[in-house]
């Protein structure tokens, strides 16, 4: 057994598109950080009729958890994306993706046919209105459970670096303090929490919080209150403690990957966000150095804050038995211009699409 590491004189450190086919696409990059005979290789196999209703998801999901493996007539692949790093040559990398193709594709009997275009799989999220907040409620599933949830959703922007690191920068502010008023001064809940949010590039923040004592209408108001306290911690932050923020950022930043399923995992999230910018940590430490306090407040006060005038917001609401009886008195309690969505929000046919690719 052949434990030597390679040397590949190719090593310009970030992952290349190497091969491109009607079958499949080959992203490649070559080990320059951790010198161990140890390959690592991703596949993503695509079937549109996997995901085509919720049957069929179910279905797929099932089958992959107990099978690992999707050649079937049913389920049969037709188009794949693949990463190969670590100890492997770039020449063995299109070796194993031109072994896959002639396995599942160009055999006199394939097991699979390439994609027509109106089945090219493009990741799709719902733009939310400017100046909007939408507001989904239903009933909670369990009968018996007494538990309400409340998720408070705020979409900022498509990836954009300078945009990128206000948004981060928020967050590690305000998470700390979004937890303590929440959970330990109001005691509304058990999981409480504020998040980062992206979904195929584009990001938002948001709040989750499942209580037994309120429910999600009020849970709903204190995060706006909330909010309006940030604005003033915001306001009132030092020049010093801004800076610091940005300092402890910036060494979360540059924190190096422990190993190579670590950084593997950092660049393939990129490809499958289709978002592509495996420069990102670097390109936005060096946004991060010239990031200004006024900066970030006006980031706030734009996207942020309550009633901020390019604020896109979505609450979803779920009731639980106790609180059962509020969901039909929220909907009148509320003042701020809103949009009840009595259907399922992702699907609506009147609201735009942001596209990755």
């Amino acid at each position: 057994m052949d434990f030597s590491v390679n040397d590949d004189k190719d090593k310009n450190g970030l992952p290349v598109l190497l091969r491109k086919s009607l079958f499949s696409r080959l992203w490649y990059k070559p080990e320059t950080t951790f010198s161990i005979p140890k390959p690592y290789v991703k596949i993503d196999f695509n079937c549109p009729l996997a995901v085509n209703s919720p049957d069929t998801a179910a279905l797929t999901d099932t089958f992959v958890r107990y099978i690992l493996w999707w050649l079937s007539c049913y389920l049969s692949p037709e188009e794949f994306t693949m990463y190969v790093s670590g100890n492997v040559r770039s020449s063995e990398a299109e070796e194993m993706v031109t072994h896959i193709e002639d396995v599942l594709y160009n055999d006199t009997n394939p097991i699979c046919r390439p994609f027509s275009p109106s089945q090219q799989l493009t990741n799709r999220v719902v733009k939310l209105q400017e100046g909007k907040k939408y507001i989904y409620r239903q009933e909670g599933s369990n009968p018996s459970n007494e538990n309400s949830a409340l998720v408070h959703y705020i979409q900022v922007h498509q990836d954009e670096f300078s945009i990128n690191i206000k948004l981060q920068l928020f967050h590690l502010i305000a998470k700390q303090a979004s937890f303590h008023q929440l959970r330990t001064v109001e005691k509304l809940g058990y999981i409480t929490s504020l998040s980062q949010r992206n979904d195929s590039g584009v990001y938002g923040v948001q709040f989750i919080i499942q209580s037994s004592v309120k429910g999600p209408g009020h849970i709903d108001s204190r995060v706006e209150s909330l909010l309006k306290n940030l604005e003033s911690k915001l306001y009132e932050m030092s020049d010093e403690e801004f800076k610091r923020n940005v300092t402890a950022l910036i060494d979360i930043k540059l924190e190096k990957h422990k190993n190579l399923n670590e950084e593997s995992m950092f660049y393939w999230r990129e490809i499958q966000n289709g978002t592509l910018k495996f420069n990102r940590r670097d390109a936005e430490v060096a946004a991060l150095r010239e990031l200004k306090k006024v900066e970030l407040i006006g980031f706030f006060d734009e996207y942020i804050k309550v009633d901020a005038p390019k604020k896109k917001s979505l609450s979803a609401c779920v009731y639980g038995s106790q609180h059962l009886k509020e969901m039909e008195s929220d909907k009148v309690k509320v003042v701020t211009p809103c949009i009840e969505r009595s259907k399922t929000l992702w699907v609506s046919k009147s609201l735009n699409l942001c596209m990755d690719r």
